[in-house]
């Protein structure tokens, strides 16, 4: 088992390093950079003349390695992240990435683990309930809900939210904390008006996910169900909660666990999306910021973010199945 985690840990390095380099390449792709729409401010905005705005955007470029080559860009970007620790400037917030990041990725992965760690319970109880009563109403209803949840996108969800709760039922949403708790110390009071705004965008995001698990929780277990060892098992005398619980579930829930690494970066993407709609104070409004007005390099660290957390949760996914089907671990 350990020799497993760590041949899969080694190849995580050369995947990461590929990554990145596709997504700082895709950056650059765009004409101009930041420095652009900088210049076009400082032309109609400050009053520079052309020649003058041009010569300060051509500085600035200069000093932060902008007017350098690709591959000489994305090394010293590398470089500076894994000696120092510094993921660039942000143009756009006129602050360190990290600053920015930092101060928003928490709120992010507390959506994101919240939503996940509810799409799969939820989504495998539902599952499980669902197959083992076939074709009853209650079935009926979790299967179209499920249709549902896979159908309607995060942002349209999250709008539809807005204007039930807003215009319909005339309870406040949008935003993590009330007016007074967002600039406030945390307390117990800002804690609990916190879990009070926290319940809708997870419910938005988590929805989906909650969706695709019942259904593959569900078509797995029903056709492991008919499998002759079951049938075996029963025809024993075994209970018929032993013979689910005990040997059905554990073969028909490894799909889903193979597929729990790649569900949080889908999660935060979701959460990314639902957080502008909501304007909550995550990463998702800081990133669509960073695409829209071409500042590489918080941008990059995003995708880098998500990467990682993609190679993260993928192994512990392998790790997690390996201990569930002893099997894998010697392929």
């Amino acid at each position: 088992m350990i020799s497993y985690i760590i041949r899969r840990s080694l190849l995580s390095i050369p995947m990461l390093i590929v990554v990145s380099l596709i997504a700082f390449f895709i950056l650059t792709l765009p004409p101009g950079d930041y420095m652009t729409s900088y210049q076009n401010q400082l032309t109609s905005q400050a009053g520079l003349t052309t020649s003058e705005a041009e010569k300060m955007a051509d500085q600035m470029r200069e000093k932060y390695g902008l007017d350098k080559p690709f591959l000489v860009q994305y090394y010293n970007w590398i470089k500076n992240i894994v000696v120092h620790g510094d993921f660039g400037y942000s143009f756009f917030y006129s602050k360190t990435v990290a600053k920015v990041i930092w101060g928003r990725l928490g709120y992010t992965l507390l959506i994101a683990g919240l939503c996940h760690f509810i799409s799969v319970f939820v989504g495998i109880l539902i599952g499980i309930f669902s197959a083992t009563h076939q074709y009853s109403a209650a079935d009926y209803f979790f299967t179209i809900l499920a249709f549902l949840g896979v159908s309607i996108p995060a942002f349209f969800l999250a709008i539809f939210m807005m204007y039930l709760f807003s215009f319909k039922l005339g309870l406040g949403v949008g935003g993590l904390f009330s007016d007074q708790y967002i600039m406030a110390p945390w307390s117990m009071a800002r804690v609990l008006d916190l879990i009070k705004h926290l319940w809708l965008p997870v419910t938005i995001v988590g929805f989906a996910g909650t969706a695709r698990n019942m259904r593959v929780m569900r078509s797995n277990l029903l056709d492991v169900l008919g499998l002759q060892y079951i049938q075996t098992a029963k025809a024993k005398g075994l209970k018929n909660r032993t013979v689910i619980y005990k040997h059905a579930v554990k073969n028909a829930i490894k799909p889903i666990v193979m597929s729990m690494g790649s569900a949080l970066p889908f999660l935060i993407t979701g959460e990314m999306i639902t957080s502008i709609v909501l304007d909550l104070p995550t990463t998702g409004p800081a990133f669509y910021n960073a695409l829209v007005n071409q500042d590489m390099y918080l941008a990059g660290s995003f995708l880098m973010m998500i990467a990682v957390i993609l190679i993260i949760g993928n192994l512990l996914a392998d790790i997690a199945l390996a201990w569930v089907d002893p099997r894998v671990r010697y392929n």
